[in-house]
């Protein structure tokens, strides 16, 4: 029985969360009365008062379009709570081919989930589960980086676009019918290290993992776009670099924040667990 199911999509997936996660001086997304753009600060007044605000955001639901180093085109929708942590992501990655995938984090555990082309290919099993996030000693091969990703508050990241040098006010567009005001900066990956030496230790740990992604993909610098709407908060983020295994460029629009979120685990008859299939086999 074969037991691996689109992993290259378990890997953009990796790349698209990072790009969220790592975009959060931009994630608190805005409501839907919002009906002016705030552009009267300074560009750097303008972001840090977004990234103020997204210390709120206990949950958002957004859409994901681009292209990710070393596995090209991927597009997805998801929503995902913080409190408790929850995630339901459907992505697609042209490149890999038509099939759609589908990663649910809950309760610890993270699944991911293939339909039918994944069923031939585990004895009619169309999930797999990976090692429990929260079990002591859970083995970090088996896609815990997916869900240790996602255990990171985005509202984390909120000091990140303030390290730009080159921040500036682009203009004003609409997105998703909201008028926002468009900020545009670049910002090296020492240069958010830097930024992390007044934090605390635990603050410092988490910030690092995404830090983490993006070196992985050979990236040093980003450039970032955030659109930020009349109540500050960002309805739009753009992240984008030239990495040593291609271009990272990733759009995140948010829809939603702060309403419940709920995600369920698979039926356990079509879930095979990954953790029990390796102890059998001897590890």
């Amino acid at each position: 029985m074969s037991i691996s199911v689109r992993t290259g999509h378990k890997r953009t997936a990796g790349a698209a969360l990072a790009a969220l996660l790592l975009a959060g001086g931009a994630v608190a997304c805005g409501s839907e009365k919002s009906d002016k753009a705030g552009g009267d600060m300074e560009p750097a007044a303008a972001v840090k008062k977004a990234a103020a605000n997204s210390e709120d955001l206990t949950s958002f639901t957004f859409r994901m379009k681009g292209s990710v180093p070393g596995d090209g085109k991927v597009q997805a929708e998801a929503a995902m709570s913080t409190e408790p942590l929850a995630m339901s992501m459907k992505m697609s990655a042209p490149s890999q081919g038509p099939a759609q995938t589908e990663i649910r984090l809950v309760d610890g555990a993270i699944y991911l989930g293939g339909g039918k082309e994944a069923a031939k290919e585990m004895d009619g099993k169309r999930w797999v589960k990976f090692a429990n996030t929260n079990a002591k000693g859970a083995d970090k091969r088996d896609g815990n980086s997916l869900s240790a990703q996602a255990d990171n508050n985005p509202a984390d990241q909120s000091t990140l676009l303030t390290g730009s040098d080159d921040l500036e006010k682009v203009g004003t567009e609409k997105i998703e019918g909201v008028e926002t005001t468009h900020y545009k900066g670049t910002v090296s990956l020492d240069r958010m290290r830097e930024l992390l030496k007044d934090e605390d230790a635990a603050t410092k740990k988490r910030r690092e993992k995404s830090l983490k992604e993006y070196e992985d993909m050979g990236l040093d610098k980003l450039t970032m776009d955030m659109w930020i709407d009349g109540e500050d908060h960002t309805r739009q983020f753009r992240a984008q670099g030239k990495g040593d295994k291609g271009p990272l460029d990733m759009t995140i629009t948010f829809l939603d924040y702060n309403k419940p979120v709920k995600v369920a685990a698979p039926p356990k008859n079509e879930v095979m667990d990954l953790a029990a299939e390796l102890e059998k086999a001897g590890g």
